[in-house]
């Protein structure tokens, strides 16, 4: 079979020509295979799409145009509304981020001592010091103001969180910038239950080039140079 080790872009599937060339077309949205109701996924132009393979095939489609630059994943689940980010919500939004990453670091860590695999050594190690600090804030719902005390007081604590996420989103390619595929993963997952994560990522891009780099991604979480 050419197609078998013949690699397609999402949105794009192999086709094999009369002379048996594999070539990449776009995925027909209509053919997708079916998917269940948790499986739909709400596109950039707010419409809800059966899911990836049903958006990506429409955005194949539209290659070229205005809308299919402008068409990605938003969100997972059915689109619905998404209340306006106020100015005071969004500066906040680095205070519950950097407790939340530092919190997931923290449940691989307690998981891995049980099954290693999800960190690496090195991870390991810088985690084990965060883990083992015995000033560190428990994870639960705190106000606003423990957790920036918490920030300002324990600070070394976050810092590598934050180098952390940026590094698992880092991927296609490596090359510390962000590209809105790259952040899809944590933005789709977080939307629904943080409105305000699509300005945040927007304003962190402080130049407007549509990437966003590590300088200006620590500069967001507010670590210092």
């Amino acid at each position: 079979d050419p197609c078998r080790y013949f690699h397609c872009k999402r949105g794009k599937v192999c086709h094999v020509d009369k002379h048996g060339k594999p070539s990449c077309v776009c995925q027909d949205p209509t053919a997708c295979p079916s998917t269940k109701d948790y499986e739909r996924v709400c596109g950039t132009d707010n419409k809800t799409y059966d899911g990836t393979c049903q958006l990506f095939g429409t955005k194949c489609q539209l290659e070229g145009t205005k809308m299919g630059r402008q068409l990605h994943l938003d969100y997972m689940g059915s689109c619905k509304y998404i209340p306006h980010c106020t100015d005071y919500e969004v500066d906040q939004f680095p205070l519950r981020m950097r407790d939340w990453l530092k919190n997931i670091l923290m449940q691989y860590y307690e998981r891995d001592l049980d099954t290693s695999g999800y960190l690496t050594e090195k991870q390991r190690t810088k985690v084990k010091k965060i883990y083992q600090n015995d000033k560190r804030l428990v994870a639960g719902d705190h106000t606003v103001e423990l957790l920036l005390h918490d920030f300002e007081k324990n600070y070394h604590m976050y810092v590598y969180p934050v180098h952390w996420q940026f590094h698992q989103l880092d991927q296609h390619p490596v090359d510390r910038l962000l590209t809105h595929s790259e952040l899809a993963p944590l933005r789709a997952s977080l939307v629904p239950l943080e409105h305000c994560i699509t300005r945040f990522f927007q304003e962190c891009d402080g130049d407007q080039d549509k990437l966003i780099a590590l300088k200006e991604w620590c500069h967001c979480f507010g670590i210092k140079e």
